[in-house]
């Protein structure tokens, strides 16, 4: 193939690995059902998938294709990632009334009394955020000891007959942080609460100005950044101000790394799934792999066109098996398939070449990109909580590939039901990719009950010489994968428990010992 569409279709890859304001024109958002039209209703929507899904793709996409009346503002809560509550909340008021403003003359025209409703909020914003608020600093310290205490203890977790030691601070400091958070700030959240009729007569004030603008979307990306403690209390707020306004937010986030409700006292604080807001899903699993491996070929035949390629000329950069092994060491998450493309790319352009990836370019390059996730979870998490993510990662390797030398296992169904905290490490380790879903609802050829099938990544074990012949892997893109996954190992609590208290203390340390060997 030509070296000049090659250079143009990294070109066009590279520049949108990464969607933001600014950058190159992003790729259109490839829908493979409905998601577009669900996004620009006239309602409230948390938005899920895992990191590269295209959550803000999504965003960006819809909000350039809104129908007339309707506008959008964005905000990423990766700027206030060290920000604290109430401040946090404050700074993303600002922020979004902040973008009003400098949309003022395109969408209510030049009209004085829409300029000075947005400065008297933008007025009151300052007020509170410059208040001189001593009780944070006592938050912090509070942190700094508890965190150091949770460190050293584990709480046992009774599951059936056994008990299981995960880390506290995990899945249950969220919630205490919440109530305490609530109570050292009680006065600024007072004065929040207190202004919120005051603010809202002055918002449906701001729209009555205008009789371009009937509605506007809050678009909130990248809602997991903010400290766990803080997102119910963030989102409640949000959510009691566009309630009966024409403001709908749009929060992109990750399902399992959030915490959008919680119970303050007997009283909920946050927003409800079906009550409050209706989710959305932009993932994409191993349990209906073709679907998957079509979404990701509609995406690269759109990058291939934007570079002036037709679709067979993308589809013959693949041999054999290229293009399945690609997805299934990317998760099938499109940036992380997009990126490990490039890589792979390099390695087999003439003379050490035929300029086609196949199956083996991508299992040498896989164990890169797994590390890249683990590196992710590591910058989106701290302290405890981070060690006890990175020993659930020990727990699963070390079953999978050092025990059982397999790719597949299941997880009864009932210990995900009856234990949050099982389920709440499994579905985080979902989240950062690290192992996949790969069906639901199995039935096992010799154990009673139903099972949840979860693929450990390809990067964990594709590079190992030493697993050759003795490794069993299911191909999760063969449509006899699921019949195959109902002979596959159970992690059942007794297991779990074992590998749980018996990983070493410098878990990270054990993860690149096993890597190397």
């Amino acid at each position: 193939m030509e070296h000049d569409l090659i250079a143009k279709l990294r070109l066009v890859i590279t520049e949108n690995l990464r969607v933001q304001r600014g950058g190159a024109d992003p790729v259109p958002y490839i829908d493979v059902g409905n998601v577009l039209g669900d996004v620009a209703a006239r309602q409230n929507h948390s938005i899920f998938g895992r990191r590269g899904c295209g959550k803000t793709l999504l965003l960006q996409h819809s909000a350039a294709n809104l129908p007339p009346g309707i506008r959008a503002v964005y905000l990423n809560c990766e700027d206030f990632k060290k920000h604290s509550f109430p401040n946090v909340l404050i700074e993303i008021l600002d922020a979004l009334f902040s973008e009003l403003e400098t949309h003022l003359t395109g969408w209510f025209g030049r009209k004085r009394r829409s300029r000075e409703l947005v400065q008297q909020i933008r007025n009151e914003l300052s007020k509170l955020r410059k208040r001189a608020d001593n009780q944070e600093q006592d938050v912090r310290e509070s942190e700094t000891s508890e965190q150091s205490d949770t460190q050293k203890a584990g709480l046992n977790i009774p599951v059936g007959s056994g008990t299981i030691g995960v880390t506290e601070d995990l899945f249950d400091r969220a919630l205490r942080e919440t109530e305490k958070r609530y109570k050292v700030n009680e006065n600024k959240v007072r004065e929040l609460d207190t202004w919120l009729p005051r603010l809202k007569a002055q918002v449906r004030d701001f729209f009555a100005t205008s009789s371009k603008v009937r509605a506007v979307f809050l678009q909130i990306d990248d809602f997991y950044h903010l400290a766990r403690a803080d997102q119910p209390l963030v989102i409640d707020y949000i959510h009691r101000l566009c309630k009966d306004l024409p403001l709908y937010f749009k929060v992109a986030t990750l399902r399992h790394a959030s915490t959008l409700y919680a119970d303050r006292l007997g009283q909920p604080i946050g927003v409800q799934e079906r009550h409050d807001y209706q989710p959305i899903s932009v993932d994409f699993t191993f349990g209906d792999f073709s679907r998957t491996l079509e979404q990701n070929r509609k995406i690269f035949r759109e990058f291939g066109r934007r570079a002036g390629m037709t679709s067979l000329q993308v589809d013959d950069l693949f041999k054999g098996e290229g293009f399945a092994r690609l997805v299934l060491a990317g998760g099938g998450v499109p940036r992380d398939c997009l990126s490990l493309f490039l890589e792979v790319l390099d390695s087999v352009q003439p003379p050490s070449g035929d300029g086609r990836i196949g199956k083996d370019d991508v299992r040498i390059l896989s164990r890169a990109n797994f590390e890249r996730r683990i590196e992710e979870l590591k910058q989106d998490s701290q302290g405890a909580e981070q060690d006890a993510l990175l020993r659930g990662i020990y727990v699963i390797r070390q079953f999978c590939v050092v025990d059982k030398k397999v790719n597949v296992v299941l997880v009864p169904e009932s210990l995900l039901q009856q234990n949050e905290k099982v389920r709440g490490l499994l579905y985080r380790l979902l989240d950062y990719r690290i192992i996949h879903s790969a069906g639901t609802a199995i039935t096992h050829k010799s154990q009673s009950g139903t099972f949840h099938a979860f693929a450990i990544d390809i990067g964990c074990y594709a590079h190992m010489r030493i697993l050759d012949k003795k490794f069993s892997e299911i191909d999760v893109s063969s449509p006899q994968a699921k019949e195959q996954m109902r002979s596959a190992p159970i992690l059942d609590v007794k297991a779990f428990k074992s590998l749980w208290e018996s990983a070493p203390s410098d878990t990270e340390g054990a993860l690149k010992d096993q890597e190397s060997s």
